[in-house]
């Protein structure tokens, strides 16, 4: 609608038709530094590039030696031990990042601040279609900012920053970087490379590639736990009875990917365009969820998710008075998985298509007032074809308006946001879900008022208040069907209102010589809170045309619920020793969720301590770092307690080549004592412990 009149113009990307005059002029300095000098303190996901100490909520950034260090074949066990974050830990091959508890509808997961397009809110069982071998640097928003990126990011959103389209032109003939991984505990094998060629100095063409391949992992410990092993060691069944001493190996937990894509860019000294198209394929299996009872099933499922993506980027540079640029960002994806049974037969096959448009008008800084305005556009098809089919074929279409205004009066900073969505959720009649049409519109607005004020110097505190309201999805309006991911028959609601909720946050950040701490502690009031609750089998029979149930009728409802908890991370100078620096750094975590009349929010991570001590120095770096996760005991009616666990990490980090900080030999060890270890946030926690020791070897070359 905003965009028509350019359309009608004849410019079917209105951005592009802007860009073509103008591409001669300077682009923006600051997101430039950000994205290729890796300033791992400015955060480019906040749209206007901010420090972080002048955004008004928690941020994390994974680059350099770190992002070699904590790198894993999926987005959440690469992330899981920043603050605030844990993962879903659906086995090792489909693990999606949790911030402050969110997860599912309420956390987006982006690249280069578009979509994934992929289906991994629907289900835990199924993988982000992102790749984390191809990432150059990760963002991570949590708390009001992130809402600029969608009335569904309340938990905060993940940027995954790659090169796919080109921001610079390389001063080398031929640029190269390589990756290229292996692990113990699966053993991974892992090789990604890109190549970026210059044509004159305007044009780079950019060319990338991955492959891995992962046996079953290994555990270290018994696969389940120990509630489990006794009922199965009680059972009169031989094959049940022998579940009891598993151990090692976690079955069907093998996966094979492999990704290709292609881009170009054009540069000049100001200003750029460019496009990049990508495919990938990944065929994983799924932990199996053993039986302990005579009768049930325990099947041996892979999923072979296959993505086609097109992507473009283009910025403006204008330098007016009141504009300084405008950036668009667009992309498309046409995405399919398989859900293969044991047989080799194809039970169930997802398939989504999705579009995403961002047109963002950067403000000019005039006398410390800047700020962006802008329009996102964003649609999904998606629809499900086979005997687990829980949703009816449904679209889904958002438009949304935002702005991010900030006054800068020197020791105080006033940040001010607002965002408007329009969605239309759509679903098909279809009779073998006795499901009829629906068409569900929804308008929300969302706001946040925040300051902050250098109290000392190189101290600030800052207080963020908030306002938000997300439209439920689809999966929440009209499911009605068995979900063997989840191991559950999901019933929606398609009368449900808006998820409304207030929040405030508060933070202290402070730096001085050798030291940073960063604190937030944040509380969010939910009315209409959207969450699933087993109830009886009759409320879902009797929309199942009175069938008996494959498995537990869960139903969504909505009820006031709360959030609170803190985050905490702090680095400190100890000693420099010769040409090394001797460093800690700690991080703390915790949330607790309650659903009113209900009792505790079901899949809550407890409270987590993690401390590393490091000896740095120009070439070599030596690490060592524990993270202990402690007990969970306060849980949802449906779930089971989780015990604590403490993990002991040690990397060593060489530079064989000087005056070249991305070109790293890296070897590490993790879980190094073995420990059996469970995430309380997985649904197959007691099915599926995580890695145990891993020794990791990893090379990273850039030239």
């Amino acid at each position: 609608m905003l965009l028509s009149p350019l359309l009608r113009a004849g410019c079917a990307l209105p951005a592009l038709c802007l860009a073509l005059p103008a591409l001669a002029q300077t682009p923006d300095a600051a997101a430039d530094q950000a994205y290729h000098d890796n300033r791992a303190d400015i955060i480019v996901t906040a749209i206007i590039p901010r420090r972080q100490g002048d955004i008004l909520s928690g941020t994390s950034v994974v680059t350099g030696e770190e992002l070699t260090r904590n790198m894993r074949s999926t987005i959440g066990e690469t992330l899981a031990r920043q603050p605030g974050v844990s993962a879903t830990s659906f086995g090792p091959n489909a693990s999606r990042p949790i911030l402050r508890g969110f997860q599912g509808e309420r956390v987006r997961i982006l690249t280069d601040g578009i979509g994934s397009f992929d289906v991994s809110n629907t289900s835990v069982d199924h993988a982000v279609a992102i790749n984390p071998l191809t990432a150059d640097r990760i963002e991570v928003l949590r708390g009001p900012a992130a809402l600029l990126y969608g009335s569904s990011a309340i938990g905060g959103v993940v940027n995954v920053i790659d090169s796919r389209i080109p921001r610079r032109v390389p001063d080398e003939p031929v640029h190269i970087d390589a990756i290229t991984t292996y692990g113990s505990a699966a053993n991974e094998r892992t090789g990604s490379g890109e190549v970026e060629v210059p044509l004159g100095d305007k044009l780079v063409f950019h060319f990338d590639g991955s492959y891995s391949k992962s046996g079953d992992l290994d555990t270290g410990s018994y696969i389940l736990t120990p509630a489990l092993r006794a009922q199965a060691a009680a059972s009169g069944d031989a094959d049940i009875a022998s579940l009891a001493t598993l151990r090692g190996k976690l079955p069907n937990s093998a996966a094979e990917t492999w990704e290709v894509s292609g881009g170009a860019a054009l540069i000049t000294d100001g200003g750029n365009l460019g496009f990049s198209v990508t495919h990938s394929d990944n065929l994983y299996g799924v932990p199996v969820r053993y039986a302990v009872e005579p009768g049930g099933e325990a099947e041996k499922v892979r999923l072979h998710m296959k993505q086609d993506r097109a992507d473009m980027r283009a910025e403006v540079p204008v330098n007016g008075g009141f504009l300084e640029s405008i950036r668009f960002r667009a992309g498309f994806a046409d995405y399919q998985h398989q859900e293969i049974e044991d047989t080799g037969e194809v039970g169930t096959t997802f398939y989504n298509q999705s579009m995403e448009s961002r047109l963002e008008l950067i403000q000019a800084n005039r006398g410390g007032w800047d700020g962006a305005i802008g329009g996102q556009f964003f649609t999904r098809k998606f629809h499900v074809e086979g005997e687990e089919k829980f949703l009816p074929r449904n679209e889904t279409t958002q438009l949304g308006l935002f702005t991010l205004q900030s006054i800068d009066l020197g020791q105080t900073r006033v940040e001010v946001g607002g965002r408007y969505e329009h969605t239309d959720v759509s679903a098909d009649a279809d009779a073998t879900l006795f499901n009829p049409a629906y068409d569900r519109r929804f308008d929300s607005i969302s706001g946040s008022i925040g300051a902050s004020r250098e109290i000392v110097p190189g101290w600030r505190a800052g207080l963020n208040l908030s306002r938000t309201e997300r439209a439920p999805s689809a999966e929440e309006l009209f499911a009605r069907g068995n979900h063997a991911g989840t191991q559950a028959f999901e019933l929606g609601n398609p009368d449900f209102s808006k998820e409304k909720s207030w929040g405030v946050e508060a933070t202290l950040r402070g730096q001085g010589p050798g030291y940073t701490l960063a604190l937030s502690a944040y509380h969010n009031w939910f009315d209409g809170y959207i969450y699933d609750v087993q109830v009886a089998d009759d409320a879902c029979m009797a929309v199942n045309g009175g069938e008996d149930l494959e498995f537990p009728c869960f139903q969504y409802n909505q009820a006031k619920a709360r959030y609170l908890g803190f985050e905490a991370e702090a680095t400190v100078k100890l000693a420099q020793v010769g040409s090394y620096a001797i460093n800690f750094d700690g991080v703390a975590d915790y949330v607790r969720a309650t659903v009113t009349d209900s009792g505790p929010a079901p899949r809550i991570p407890p409270m987590r301590l993690l401390g590393g001590l490091e000896a740095q120095g120009d070439r070599l770096s030596l690490r060592g770092e524990v993270e202990h996760s402690f007990a969970q005991d306060r849980i949802a009616a449906t779930e089971t307690e989780t015990g604590g666990f403490t993990l002991v990490n040690a990397s060593l980090a060489w530079k064989p080549i000087k005056g070249n900080d991305r070109t790293t030999i890296m070897l590490s060890a993790n879980n190094i004592f073995d420990v059996e270890a469970r995430r309380h946030a997985s649904f197959l926690k007691d099915y599926a412990p995580l890695a145990g020791r891993d020794i990791r070897i990893t090379a990273r070359l850039s030239i």
